[in-house]
């Protein structure tokens, strides 16, 4: 095995691509907005921190995420003012779906104040949004009460196993799998639903955990998605074979539990839905469901929705883009909504971001030691979410 080298460059102000007042076309935008491969915005996802008090290898390496790190300052963030303004530009450019992340956003102060207002937003046509969040639990129990009366509607929580060695392997802080399952009881009561369990799988790490993770949240109500390991960022030491492909994990799981394949729930889902079966072998809906994001060996990228708004308004077109578009600079020069809106138009309309259908054809990402014609250093998954 070769030895791990994980190079230590902070990555966030490389990445910015200022967006000038001057020059941009002004015009009223509503409704659908449509990328270069006709794909519309649908998602946006809000990264609120890049702060996190789990240090996973594939997210935030202990190796650079250390006591000497250095973080964002409070006043490089985005105010909860400045994300419900964006939040509502993007809503009236088709925008139905808003995810909160991090870092951990639970660690966000007062982000209750947050949901609160993007729960007021409305769809053009007057309708609620789908707001939900991503956590790693460890705050949950003490926070979901007020999360729901706030107005969130659900949850996603990462749970990478059940043995806590192997957990606290995965989240490198000595964190026990116990608290985070009490988070997701309380989540359940308080109705914060239908909760998503989402378990990044290493092969060699905690693949041993697929099948306990399956048996464990078998009829709970709960929704368990497998996900393949993910070259995200340039920190985590990504390689191929730590990847489990999703293929594996299903067929491993109909050994002992049989699967019938299911309809996706909505356009641009990213996870195929595989549930629980009875004795005919037709699914059962009081036994659930899983899901596996394949990300790695079936690229799901035509269909992908989603833009990425970082913790500092820096706006990404993919997981993998190594370049972000400064609207936060706008914001705070003054430009009014309908030139930030023409830009969010003219910054989607330009897309033809695929990375995961391409992988095989590009470059390995620059590292500290490359020559330039490497591939661009791609973003960290803690600084614009998952």
């Amino acid at each position: 095995m070769s030895e791990r080298v994980i190079p230590l460059i902070d990555q966030r102000h490389l990445m910015a691509h200022p967006l000038p007042i001057q020059g941009l076309s002004v015009h009223q935008v509503t409704g659908q907005v449509l990328d270069r491969l006709n794909r519309p915005l649908r998602d946006l996802r809000i990264s609120v921190t890049d702060r996190c008090n789990f240090r996973c290898s594939y997210c935030m390496p202990k190796e650079v995420f250390d006591s000497s790190y250095t973080y964002l300052p409070q006043t490089a963030l985005l105010s909860f003012e400045e994300i419900t303004r964006l939040a509502q530009l993007f809503v009236a450019q088709g925008v139905r779906k808003i995810r909160l992340t991090g870092g951990e956003p639970l660690l966000r102060k007062n982000i209750e104040v947050l949901i609160e207002r993007l729960a007021q937003l409305r769809t053009p046509e007057g309708a609620p949004l789908d707001l939900t969040l991503t956590t790693n639990g460890s705050l949950l129990k003490r926070k979901a009460q007020a999360l729901k009366d706030a107005g969130l509607q659900r949850i996603t929580v990462s749970l990478d196993g059940l043995d806590d060695a192997v957990f606290k392997r995965m989240n490198d802080v000595d964190f026990p799998v116990a608290d985070v399952l009490e988070g997701l009881e309380a989540a359940q009561t308080v109705g914060l639903g239908p909760i998503k369990v989402n378990m990044v799988v290493k092969r060699g790490t905690n693949d041993g955990q697929i099948s306990p993770m399956a048996r464990h949240f078998l009829g709970s109500g709960m929704v368990l998605r497998f996900i393949e390991y993910m070259d995200v960022g340039a920190t985590n030491g990504w390689r191929m074979d730590e990847v489990l492909p999703s293929a594996e994990v299903v067929r491993h799981l109909q050994t002992e539990l049989p699967l019938v394949p299911l309809e996706a729930s909505a356009p641009g889902e990213t996870a195929q839905r595989w549930g629980y079966a009875n004795a005919l072998g037709q699914h059962d809906p009081a036994l659930g469901e899983i899901g596996v994001i394949s990300s790695v060996t079936q690229a799901f990228c035509s269909d992908c929705n989603r833009a990425r708004l970082s913790t500092e308004g820096q706006l990404y077109l993919c997981l993998f883009a190594s370049q972000g578009h400064d609207l936060r600079g706008l914001l705070r020069n003054g430009a009014s909504d309908e030139l930030i809106q023409a830009s969010i138009s003219g910054i989607w309309t330009q897309r033809n971001d695929r990375y995961s259908q391409l992988r095989g054809q590009l470059a390995p990402a620059r590292s500290d030691n490359a020559d330039a014609t490497a591939a661009p250093r791609r973003v960290e998954m803690s600084y614009i979410g998952g």
